[in-house]
């Protein structure tokens, strides 16, 4: 009750800074995890959108916009219930946020039931991307497999050639190890996965050094990656086996990962070593508010605030036929951080994704700098040939 509070307190907090003239024109239901291990994602999450409603003047399109959230707590049954809220009982025009892979596949169901727009930031399960892509599920993020796709294709070409692979055991953890092995044509050492919830790889640590492999890819996120760079480095496993990621070494984590995290290798479509000029002013606007680098969770939900605001003003403010909302979600045209976006076929993006190091620098904080650009360009998903839709 205290969590929901909070979080009533906070859709109220943000309400009551709109012009005070009118209800909110554009409901947004915001669902994601905000407590547990992982909670550090859904807070990035929040924190990107919030940023950018703040930056629009607390509208999508010119009409007020008004944020009601929903901690799924990271359980398939409690996002049941808040979806379940926030269309029925609040009516909201659009769903987003969406942490986790395991909770959107069990929100397929009630997607499928209504035409309201769900724009996932984070999850992104192949069955969604695939035979289940649906009109009204749109993905700013990735399908889960391509940027390990981007880090297998990577140290292959670097002709590393024994990796042992690590993630928790659900399906966006299954859906990285299976992209990195599509990609990926050299000898797997290991393949270990370990609970979602899991905070000690000391067992899983141990068989890597045993398997002496020439490298090492993990997928883990929130506290998980902090513990598990901590540890690693610890084990005095990073002067042995260089450390390769994909969406695990993130916003504060990086800075939570203290001096472990140097040397570290990581992929993705965004970071915030990302060299453009919108990239730069949200960086610096998200430091300046949060006190904290943002994540890509951060800037892909971000981003999804940007897309919302030019499908609404396509719409001239009207979202109330929804299957209309969701042809112009499909087709609004806004400027991404990451650079050139579009949807797929499925609703996923095109993209371009590029290697990243993490070195220190000056000022003695954690840097990303480019070692590999466009791994893989304007890359469709692997499962948008499944999608039946066109």
């Amino acid at each position: 009750m205290k969590t929901q509070f909070k979080l009533a307190a906070l859709a109220l907090t943000l309400a009551g800074a709109l012009p005070a003239a009118a209800a909110a024109d554009v409901k947004v239901g915001f669902m994601a995890t905000l407590s547990g291990p992982s909670a550090a994602v859904g807070q990035d999450q929040l924190d990107g959108f919030q940023l950018a409603l703040e930056q629009l003047g607390g509208k999508l399109g010119g009409v007020p916009a008004t944020l009601i959230i929903e901690d799924d707590h990271q359980k398939p049954d409690t996002a049941l219930n808040g979806a379940a809220r926030l269309i029925e009982r609040e009516n909201v025009d659009v769903v987003t946020g969406l942490t986790f892979a395991h909770v959107l596949m069990a929100l397929q169901p009630k997607i499928a039931e209504t035409d309201v727009p769900f724009i996932g930031t984070v999850a992104g399960p192949s069955p969604t991307a695939g035979k289940l892509c649906k009109p009204n599920l749109f993905i700013t993020s990735w399908q889960s497999d391509t940027p390990a796709e981007a880090m297998g294709k990577y140290l292959q070409d670097q002709n590393v050639k024994r990796v042992s692979l690590l993630t928790p055991n659900f399906v966006g953890g299954k859906d990285k190890l299976a992209g990195f092995k599509q990609t990926y044509k050299g000898e797997v050492a290991d393949e270990i996965y370990t609970p979602l919830n899991q905070l000690d790889f000391s067992a899983e640590l141990t068989q890597v050094s045993s398997s002496n492999p020439d490298a090492v890819f993990m997928f883990y996120p929130g506290a998980l990656a902090i513990s598990f760079v901590r540890q690693y480095r610890q084990a005095g496993l990073a002067d042995k086996y260089p450390l390769y990621s994909a969406n695990s070494i993130e916003g504060a984590g990086v800075a939570a990962m203290g001096d472990a995290v140097f040397g570290s290798i990581v992929v993705d479509t965004w970071t915030p070593g990302i060299e453009t000029q919108r990239s730069k002013e949200f960086v610096a606007a998200y430091e300046k508010k949060y006190g904290r680098l943002p994540s890509a969770y951060a800037a892909f939900t971000y981003d999804a605030a940007m897309l919302l605001d030019a499908a609404v003003a396509s719409l001239n403010g009207d979202v109330s036929d929804k299957k209309a909302f969701n042809a112009a979600i499909k087709n609004a045209k806004f400027e991404s951080l990451r650079g050139d976006f579009r949807f797929g076929n499925n609703n996923y993006p095109v993209q371009s994704y590029h290697v990243f190091e993490i070195v220190k620098g000056e000022d003695g904080k954690a840097q990303f700098k480019t070692i590999a650009k466009d791994v893989l360009k304007n890359q469709p998903d692997s499962y948008a040939g499944e999608c039946a839709m066109s």
